[in-house]
Formats: C-alpha cells, sequence, structure tokens
C-alpha cells in the first residue's frame, strides 16, 4: 500500500481537493483487504448513480443486494468497490475492497472520518422542523469555513454513516440530521458522529403509531444525548412540554451546559418578537445576551423560533453570530417544505402553490394553516387547502385529522380538498359550503382542481410524503 499512501500527501491540482480515501485508507479503517491502489472522491451505495471516481459499497437489505451491481459500478467509473464477497467474473486487478460486512464497513469509514476530522459537529433531531434547522446551520456556517451536511433526508442508521463516510477531512462544520421512527434508533447514531453541540427543535405527536405516548416520543429524541461529548452543549425548545423531560436526560449524561431556546422568559436564547409577512419574517431575539434583529425568508413563527437555535449553535463552536444571522436572510424554502410559486390550470390562468408536500403532523398542518392565513390573494382570488393524509399516527388518526377544522378555519380557507382514508374525517365535518372534494388516490383529485380552482387563487398543498401530494404540485407547476 506505499504507493497509495504516497497520494495522500501529494498536494492537490490547483482548485482540486485531496481524495476522501485511499485504498491505504480504507483499509486501515475497515480492517479490509485491497490488493490495488486507488483514490476515491466520494462514497455511493447506488450504482445508479455513480459518478467516475467514486468509492461504491455493496449493501445487503432484505430485499436487494448491492453485490448483483458491483459490475455495473466499475463500468460506471468507480474508483474501487467494497463488497464482502467479490463477484464473479472481475479482473484480477479490479479495484476491491473486501471486508467481512459492507454495513459495518460503511460505518467504519464513518467512524475513520469522524476520527480525523478536528472541526465541530452539531447534530440536530426533533420532530418537526429538523431538516429545515439543517439547511439553517449549513448557509450560516458556510461563510465560516467547509461545511458538510447531510443531504436530503439521508439522517437515519444508513444516511447518517454515509454521510460521516463522505466528509472531507479538512471540514470545520458538520450538520448532522437525525431521524427515527422507534426508540433506540438515534442512539447509536449519536455515538457515532460524537456531537459537540445537540439540538432538538420540538417534540410533537409524528410517528406516534410506534409510541405509547408523546413521553415516549421525547425520550427517543434524547438519546441524540448519548453521544454528545460531556463538554458540549444541549440546545432543547424551551417552549416545549417535555423541555423539563429532555433537560434531565441531558444532565443524566452529564451535559456540562444546557440552554433553552423559544419564547419562554427563561429561555437562553429567547425570541423578542417576529414581524411576519407572507414570505419572510424579521425576528429580534436575544442570542445568548445579545440582541439581535435579522431578515429570516423561511416564514412563520416556527422558522423564526428554530434559527434561535441555529444562531445558538453557531456561538456555541466558535462561529460569528453576526455573520451567521445576515447569511440566514439568502436562505429560500426548499421544494416541499414551504416554497411558494406560481402554478397554472388547464386554461392558463395562474394560481400561487403554497408547497408543503414533503411530510405532514398536526403541529406542521397548524404551521402550514397559518402560513396560508398570512397570504393574501389578489383580485377574486381565493384561499384553498388540498390535504393529504397524515402517517403514522396510531389508533387515533381519524380523531387527529378532524381535529384539524378549526384551526383551518380560522385561516379564512374558501375551500377545502382532502386526499386519502384518514383525510375523510376531517372532509366529514368541514361545512358544505367550504367542501371542495375528497378523493382516496391523489391520481383522482388532479383533474378535480383544475375543474374547481380558479384564477389568483392561493393553493396549500399539504400531506404526509406517502400520499404522494408533490405530484400534485408537479402537475399544477407545469407550463400550459
Amino acid at each position: 500500500m506505499a504507493k497509495a499512501e504516497q497520494h495522500v500527501t501529494q498536494e492537490p491540482l490547483t482548485g482540486q481537493r485531496l481524495p476522501l480515501w485511499t485504498a491505504a485508507s480504507a483499509v486501515e479503517a475497515t480492517g479490509g483487504q485491497s490488493l490495488e491502489s486507488w483514490l476515491a472522491h466520494h462514497v455511493s451505495i447506488d450504482s445508479r448513480t455513480i459518478q467516475p471516481g467514486d468509492l461504491f459499497i455493496a449493501l445487503r437489505g432484505e430485499n436487494f443486494d448491492g453485490h448483483a451491481f458491483v459490475k455495473d459500478a466499475l463500468a460506471a467509473g468507480a474508483a474501487a468497490v467494497m463488497v464482502a464477497v467479490s463477484p464473479s467474473g472481475l479482473s484480477e486487478t479490479a479495484p476491491i475492497l473486501t471486508v467481512k460486512d459492507t454495513m459495518r464497513g460503511l460505518v467504519d469509514l464513518a467512524a475513520a472520518a469522524r476520527q480525523r476530522m478536528a472541526g465541530h459537529v452539531v447534530a440536530v433531531t426533533g420532530s418537526v422542523g429538523k431538516t429545515g434547522t439543517k439547511e439553517m446551520l449549513r448557509q450560516a456556517l458556510s461563510g465560516q469555513g467547509v461545511t458538510h451536511a447531510t443531504e436530503g433526508n439521508l439522517n437515519n442508521h444508513i444516511g447518517l454513516p454515509l454521510t460521516l463516510a463522505r466528509m472531507p477531512s479538512d471540514t470545520a462544520y458538520a450538520i448532522l440530521e437525525m431521524g427515527m421512527s422507534h426508540a433506540g434508533e438515534i442512539d447509536p447514531l449519536s455515538r457515532l458522529a460524537r456531537p459537540d453541540v445537540a439540538i432538538i427543535t420540538a417534540i410533537e405527536a409524528v410517528h406516534s403509531e410506534f409510541f405509547d405516548g408523546i413521553e415516549g416520543i421525547a425520550d427517543a429524541k434524547a438519546e441524540i444525548f448519548a453521544g454528545l461529548k460531556r463538554d458540549g452543549t444541549a440546545i432543547i425548545n424551551a417552549d416545549s412540554r417535555q423541555f423539563t423531560r429532555l433537560e434531565k436526560t441531558a444532565k443524566d449524561h452529564a451535559i456540562e451546559t444546557i440552554l433553552g431556546f423559544g419564547q419562554a422568559q427563561k429561555a437562553e436564547i429567547r425570541l423578542l418578537s417576529c414581524d411576519m409577512a407572507m414570505d419572510h419574517s424579521m425576528v429580534t431575539a436575544d442570542i445568548l445576551g445579545k440582541t439581535m434583529r435579522y431578515r429570516l425568508n423561511l416564514p412563520g413563527l416556527h422558522q423564526a423560533l428554530n434559527s434561535l437555535a441555529v444562531l445558538g449553535a453557531v456561538s456555541c463552536v466558535g462561529g460569528d453570530v453576526q455573520e451567521a444571522a445576515e447569511a440566514l436572510a439568502q436562505l429560500y424554502p426548499l421544494k416541499g417544505r414551504g416554497r411558494i410559486s406560481q402554478g397554472h390550470l388547464s386554461d392558463g390562468d395562474a394560481i400561487i402553490l403554497l408547497d408543503e408536500s414533503y411530510n405532514a403532523s398536526p403541529a406542521a398542518m397548524k404551521a402550514a394553516f397559518a402560513q396560508l392565513a398570512r397570504m393574501q390573494p389578489q383580485g377574486e382570488g381565493r384561499r384553498i387547502a388540498v390535504l393529504g393524509d397524515m402517517l403514522e399516527l396510531g389508533p387515533g388518526a381519524d380523531a387527529m385529522h378532524a381535529d384539524l377544522w378549526p384551526s383551518l378555519e380560522e385561516t379564512g380557507v374558501t375551500q377545502v380538498f382532502t386526499v386519502g382514508k384518514h383525510m375523510e374525517s376531517l372532509y366529514d365535518i368541514v361545512p358544505v359550503a367550504y367542501q371542495g372534494g375528497h378523493s382516496a388516490q391523489v391520481e383522482e383529485m388532479l383533474p378535480l382542481l383544475q375543474e374547481k380552482l380558479g384564477p389568483n387563487d392561493v393553493v396549500l398543498v399539504k400531506g404526509s410524503f406517502g400520499t404522494r401530494m408533490g405530484r400534485l404540485v408537479e402537475a399544477l407547476s407545469q407550463d400550459v
């Protein structure tokens, strides 16, 4: 492996970065074997997206085996492949890293990447708001050093190790999102990530199908403290009814610094005021004793509150809080997470879309309703809600859907359209004058919307990812 080690110490060409992994460093991390020298600049577990220079890891699952796609990965230009068993028919000089178990190998790469990284790690979890908070942290810190963050929803037992395995060694700030649907899932992620700061955004009835109560959800989220460094910082939503329970868990883990954020008087990171408009908010806050005012282009009180946790975390990792606050003004909502855009009806009339189609829970629904209420339709336009099922809510799901009506009515909504068996419980109690239509499947809803929507309507589209409400947004966004 002498040749491979030589590549590690070479200076990169202008505009190029050092490789993530060499054969030698990967062998050292995993305890595997590689007979050839190679350099990898990225790590992938999907042969369909392989780019030249990637290290392809052949993971095995219940319904797939990545070993079946090793040849495809190499043909696409993979720098090397990590396997437990070498597929037949490969060249004797093929760049292969052989390990006992490829999932274990991925975790070993992640642990090694974390070990060699001298920067700071901020971990984020919560029932709602964790992805938005992660993106705010990415934006806030990117101008202050090399920043590496979770992409998309790679926040589980595969996604988080993959994110770490992709982390450059010169990373100054790593922002890691941690998700779960069952107890015991975040604990190993936190121990692998060893964060310097851990944020819990909010505790709500999400994935409640798998828990006896909200306390169980809080305990599962508090697993993020398992790997938090003892001299690190826990940042917890001080407005949450579960704050005391979360605080106790942090103390049980001997965490030295515990900070609250929110509107509560006890919060060390406190919202003083929030002037909310349709597409932005002006936030005034006390950030650990410093009063700041900044613009946030992620509208909604929940976004403003989570921005407090972001700036608190920036302070805790030694970043420039003022610079971070100014950077937040350059961040805009992601697809499916509050993006506002123009849509089109089949006759060419324009509508305004509020795309909240990525996920849903009772709390997230009410936050979206509040945003809909702030949007002012032009001309004869109306406020319209198109709502899909909230999933994984357990036996009380129908009641939770029906309970949405009082909050929805307060928005000034004109018509309500619903999709899915649980949303029918809401539709049944909506007064007839407000009923736009109900369908069992999202595909059946589009013709109804094309028929009943009118010019300048402001249309909220929201539902759990599994209801595929995003298809409505895509269809309505297409040019006529």
